[in-house]
C-alpha cells in the first residue's frame, strides 16, 4: 500500500472516531477513575452509586471508567462533563456525595463548587491545574492522557491522535525511524538511561530472525507504580510505541512482560490488544501497509531480578530468572537466540510523541543530556502522593515541597530515597538537585525506574538502610558469591547495629563489603544493592555513630533502642484508651488507678502511643531503653 493509502486508511479510523467521541459531548458524563488506586479507595462504589442515581432520576447521561491522573491522594476522582459548564474534577467522593452530584449538578445545573477540587477548562468561576503549583511544575507528555480517555475503548485514544505517528512510521524509511529516535537523545527510562535509539539501531543491524520486541513491565521496587498506572490507563500508547520499534528493526513478534501481580493492567492490555487487531492496527499488513506485527502478553512470576533484561529473558524461555553475561547484548542475542529490543513501559510511551512530534520538539524539554520529562511515584511522609510528571532538570525540592505540598504535620524532612531499593538516600542539602541521570549518580543514586519515597524526622536512616538492603538481599538471585554473600553479611552488621551491638569497626567494614559488591556482581541489582548503605553513610554517619556509641537511636525508630513510657503526671486515671489497643496486654492499671507498661510484655507496636488521646499525650518513646531507670512509677 502507498503512503496515500495508509493515509486513507488512518483517516478513516480518526473519522470514526472522533464522531463517537463528539456524540458524548451531546449529554452529561461521568468520568470515574478506576485504576487500582481508585478501586482501593472505594472507585467501584461510587460508581455504582452514580449508576443507580442516574438510573433513578430518568436522565439520559452516561458513566464511563478511566484511569488514574495520579493525583492519587484524592481518590475517588470523578470529572464530570456537561454541555454548557467547563469540565469539573471532584475528589474524595463517596456514594453520599456521588448522589448529591446527581441531584445537584446533573440535574439542576448547581455544580456543587464545594466539593470540586479544579476546573479542566478555564473559565470564569473556579480555578484549573495550572493555577496550582503542581500545574507549574508538571509538563505531561507520557502521562497526559491518563485518566482523561477510557482504557477499554480504543477509539478514545485514536480520538486524541492515537495512532497518527503509526501511520507516519509506516510511510517512513525504517532507518529515518531510528534516526528521529537517536536524534531525540531519548535515555530508557527503565533505570539504566541507555540511548534508546543507539539499542534500536543495534537489534537492527544484527543477523537473525525472527526478531523480536519486548515491553518490560516488571515494576518490583517498593512504592512505584508508574507502569502498572499507565498501563491501566493508557495501553495504547505503549502499544503504538512497540510496533513502531519493531517497523524500525525489522521485528515481526512482540510480548508485554508484566507481572502476574497486575490483574487489571493485564485485563486492560488483553482488552487494547484485540482491540487493535479488529482496526488493522495489529497483526498481518498494519494498515494494509504490508508490514506484520503481533503481541501477546507474558506473565511475570514476581521475582525483582527479572527487571534486568537478562534474567527477564532467562524466565521468558522457562528457565530460571537469573542475569546472563553481557556481551553479548539482548540487542544482539536476546530472546531464544535473537535480536531483541527491550524497553521499558515509560520509554515506549515516548515514541508516538516524539515521532508525530519531531526530536527538536522532544529536546525542547528537560536538560542538553537528559531531555524530556521524568516520571515518578510520589510517595511516603508527602502530603500529595500519586503520579508526577516534570521536566529533566526539575529539583527535587519542587517535587516534594510544591508538586507535593512538603511533609504532613508540618514535621521537618529526614530524606527522599530516589531510585527504588537500589538507589540513594539524601539529605535537605541536596534537595536542590537537579532530577537528571549524571546529577543523582554523581549525588550516590539513581534515577532507577522512578520510586521516589520522602521521609520525615521519625525515620531512622540506618533502619531505611537496612530495609532496602534486605529487600536486594532477599531478591538475590544468588548466582554472584559477593551479591549473595557480601549483602548477607552488610545486613547481619546493620541489624547489629540497629539492636545497639554495634562496633565503630563496622562503618568501615560496609564501605568495604560495598565497594566489593559492586565490583563483583554482575547485573545492577549486586552493583546498585549498596547503595541506600553508602549514601546513609555519607550523609548521615551521626546517626551511625549515635547507635554505636550511645546505644540510642536518634528518630526513636529501633525497636531494640526505644521503650514505651507512660507518663503519671500526665495519664488521666478515667482514660482506659491504651488498654484497650494494646495487643498484648502490657498496658496494665496500677493500684492508683494510672497506667504502666510491663516492659516484658510490651512488642512495641506503637497503638498505645498513636491512641492515646492528644488532650493527655502521656504516651512517649524513650530512647536509649537506660533512660527508663530514670522514671519512677512505671514498671509493675
Amino acid at each position: 500500500m502507498n503512503s496515500a493509502s495508509i493515509g486513507d486508511f488512518y483517516a478513516e479510523i480518526k473519522s470514526k472516531a472522533d464522531a463517537k467521541v463528539d456524540a458524548l459531548k451531546e449529554k452529561p458524563v461521568v468520568w470515574i477513575g478506576t485504576a487500582t488506586c481508585g478501586k482501593a479507595a472505594g472507585a467501584m462504589e461510587v460508581k455504582e452509586a452514580f449508576e443507580e442515581a442516574i438510573k433513578n432520576s430518568g436522565l439520559d447521561a452516561e458513566v464511563k471508567e478511566v484511569g488514574c491522573m495520579g493525583y492519587c491522594y484524592a481518590e475517588p476522582l470523578v470529572i464530570i462533563s456537561k454541555p454548557g459548564f467547563p469540565d469539573i474534577c471532584y475528589g474524595y467522593l463517596d456514594e453520599g456525595l456521588a448522589n448529591r452530584l446527581v441531584e445537584d449538578f446533573l440535574m439542576n445545573d448547581d455544580p456543587c463548587f464545594e466539593y470540586a477540587l479544579v476546573a479542566l477548562e478555564t473559565n470564569d468561576y473556579f480555578p484549573t491545574f495550572s493555577d496550582f503549583p503542581r500545574g507549574v511544575y508538571e509538563e505531561k507528555i507520557i502521562l497526559e492522557h491518563c485518566g482523561f480517555i477510557d482504557p477499554g475503548d480504543i477509539d478514545h485514544y485514536i480520538a486524541r491522535e492515537g495512532y497518527a505517528s503509526l501511520a507516519k512510521t509506516l510511510r517512513m524509511q525504517p532507518e529515518e525511524v531510528i534516526r528521529e529516535m537517536k536524534d531525540s537523545k531519548l535515555r530508557g527510562r527503565g533505570g539504566a538511561g541507555f540511548p534508546t535509539g543507539v539499542k534500536w539501531e543495534t537489534c537492527s543491524m544484527a543477523a537473525g530472525e525472527p526478531k523480536y520486541v519486548i515491553c518490560n513491565g516488571d515494576e518490583g521496587d517498593p512504592g512505584a507504580f508508574m507502569d502498572r498506572n499507565i498501563l491501566e490507563s493508557n495501553p495504547h500508547q505503549v502499544i503504538e510505541g512497540m510496533i513502531i520499534c519493531a517497523y524500525a528493526v525489522g521485528a515481526s513478534r512482540g510480548y508485554l512482560y508484566i507481572r502476574a501481580e497486575y490483574p487489571q493492567a493485564i485485563l486492560r492490555v488483553k482488552q487494547a490488544i484485540q482491540q487493535a487487531r479488529e482496526k488493522g492496527l495489529l497483526g498481518d499488513s498494519i494498515m494494509g501497509s504490508g508490514f506484520n506485527f503481533d503481541l501477546e502478553i507474558f506473565q511475570g512470576s514476581g521475582a525483582f531480578v527479572c527487571g534486568e533484561e537478562t534474567a527477564l529473558l532467562s524466565s521468558m524461555e522457562g528457565k530460571m530468572g537469573i542475569p546472563q553475561q553481557r556481551p553479548p547484548h539482548p540487542a544482539v542475542s536476546g530472546l531464544r537466540g535473537k535480536p531483541t529490543v527491550l524497553n521499558n513501559v515509560k520509554t515506549l510511551c515516548y515514541v508516538p510523541p516524539i515521532i508525530r512530534k519531531g526530536a527538536d520538539w522532544f529536546k525542547s524539554t528537560g536538560t542538553p543530556e537528559s531531555p524530556g520529562t521524568a516520571v515518578f511515584s510520589l510517595v511516603g511522609k508527602v502530603n500529595c502522593t500519586g503520579l508526577v510528571e516534570v521536566p529533566m532538570g526539575t529539583t527535587l525540592r519542587n517535587v516534594i515541597f510544591d508538586v507535593g505540598e512538603g511533609i504532613p504535620e508540618e514535621k521537618g524532612f529526614r530524606a527522599v530515597q530516589i531510585g527504588g531499593p537500589s538507589g540513594g538516600c539524601l539529605p535537605e542539602s541536596a534537595l536542590d538537585i537537579p532530577i537528571d541521570f549524571d546529577s543523582l549518580q554523581e549525588a550516590g543514586a539513581i534515577m532507577g525506574s522512578g520510586g521516589l519515597v520522602v521521609m520525615d524526622e521519625d525515620d531512622c536512616m540506618v533502619a531505611v538502610a537496612r530495609y532496602f538492603l534486605e529487600f536486594t538481599q532477599h531478591e538475590s538471585c544468588g548466582k554472584c558469591t559477593f551479591c549473595r554473600l557480601g549483602t548477607r553479611q552488610m545486613l547481619d552488621l546493620l541489624t547489629k547495629i540497629t539492636k545497639g551491638e554495634g562496633e565503630l569497626s563496622h562503618l568501615e567494614i560496609l564501605r568495604e563489603l560495598a565497594e566489593d559488591i559492586k565490583g563483583g556482581s554482575l547485573c545492577n541489582l549486586g552493583k546498585t544493592a549498596p547503595n541506600p548503605v553508602l549514601t546513609t553513610l555519607r550523609y548521615f554517619k551521626d546517626e551511625y555513630e549515635a547507635h554505636i556509641n550511645k546505644r540510642t537511636c536518634p528518630a526513636k525508630m529501633c525497636p531494640d533502642l526505644i521503650v514505651y513510657y507512660i507518663a503519671p503526671e500526665k495519664c488521666s486515671k478515667l482514660c482506659n484508651v491504651c488498654v484497650g489497643s494494646c495487643p498484648t496486654e502490657a498496658v496494665y492499671t496500677r493500684e492508683d488507678g494510672l497506667k504502666a507498661i510491663d516492659q516484658e510484655k510490651c512488642v512495641k507496636c506503637n497503638n498505645c502511643l498513636k491512641t492515646c488521646p492528644p488532650e493527655y499525650n502521656a504516651v512517649v518513646k524513650l530512647s536509649p531503653p537506660e533512660l527508663l531507670k530514670e522514671k519512677e512509677g512505671n514498671l509493675s
